[in-house]
């Protein structure tokens, strides 16, 4: 089967500082800010413990996150606040298997991948949790991982942000604070690419697209979602990468070009010593981003 490129219409969007005072907040797919400076956390009020299974993490991470969609994860924890009679979860924070492991092997080559390795694939707190939140949150997953044996985790801050097709912006981009904060270490950026956006500002990404061309596991699925779109149902007998060209132009999808996420690497241990004797694979990066991308000048 050949390679069937999509033409789709191109569009560059501005970043956000990666590092900044402000902490990111969600609730049903809508962004909101907590100054660092507010305070307000009472440990107290809050327990951190694994969620079993994938209910109720699956479900508030696509209720919540703007990207709509839940990773394959290994494990996910949950902060519950247990100031009233019920306690609620008020934030999730998914460890899991990256799809191609030179997430994990290319900064942390020393580490056995998703034993040793792993990568923080979602993390999201609701709108009333105080600003400071996720550093203690953090801090207690990094140290439940740690105990099983977890030495390295790969989180990344997308300074990208999302956009509707009509210009409604519903992420304006992710923050690195938090990864800052607690002792991460910055090693520049994942490789640059194109993200494919729907209508609604999510992305389509690139192992949906190959569920789709190589029919596999899956696939009938993200055929569904483009077909809700506009995309007209498959012909019997059409190539499934013909297919997937002409239902993304029908259902109004747009290319995106992403200059790439900034990559944060934690390594875990008990002492400072322990840390450092965790090779990275990649070189440090100073300083921490600061500052959004200039803008391409139209040719």
């Amino acid at each position: 089967m050949g390679s069937v490129q999509e033409a789709l219409p191109f569009e560059d969007l501005a970043e956000i500082p990666t590092s900044t005072p402000w902490c990111q907040r969600w609730r049903e797919g809508k962004h909101s800010w907590r100054h660092l400076r507010d305070g307000g956390f009472d440990a107290r009020r809050y327990q951190v413990e694994v969620i079993p299974g994938e209910e109720p993490g699956k479900q508030f991470v696509l209720t919540h996150h703007y990207s709509r969609s839940y990773p394959a994860a290994k494990v996910q924890f949950g902060l519950y606040d247990v100031s009233g009679r019920v306690r609620r979860l008020t934030g999730v924070a998914v460890f899991g298997a990256p799809v191609n492991t030179a997430v994990l092997t290319k900064p942390l080559p020393d580490l056995r991948p998703f034993t040793e390795s792993i990568e923080c694939s979602r993390f999201v707190l609701l709108d009333e949790c105080p600003g400071n939140s996720e550093s203690w949150f953090l801090a207690r997953c990094h140290a439940t991982l740690l105990a099983e044996g977890v030495r390295g985790v790969v989180s990344f801050a997308d300074p990208v942000p999302r956009r509707t097709a009509s210009g409604v912006l519903i992420m304006p981009g992710h923050v690195g604070t938090i990864y800052a904060a607690t002792n991460a270490v910055y090693a520049g950026r994942a490789t640059a690419r194109t993200v494919k956006l729907l209508p609604d500002g999510t992305v389509f990404n690139s192992r949906t697209a190959q569920k789709i061309r190589r029919q596999e596991q899956g696939y009938h699925y993200a055929q569904e979602q483009l077909i809700a779109l506009g995309a007209p149902r498959p012909r019997p007998g059409v190539d499934p990468a013909v297919w997937l060209r002409e239902a993304l132009a029908a259902a109004g999808a747009r290319n995106v070009r992403h200059r790439g996420a900034h990559r944060w690497v934690f390594r875990l241990g008990r002492s400072r010593r322990k840390r450092e004797e965790i090779r990275l694979g990649l070189p440090t990066r100073q300083p921490y981003p600061k500052h959004p991308d200039r803008e391409p000048v139209p040719s």
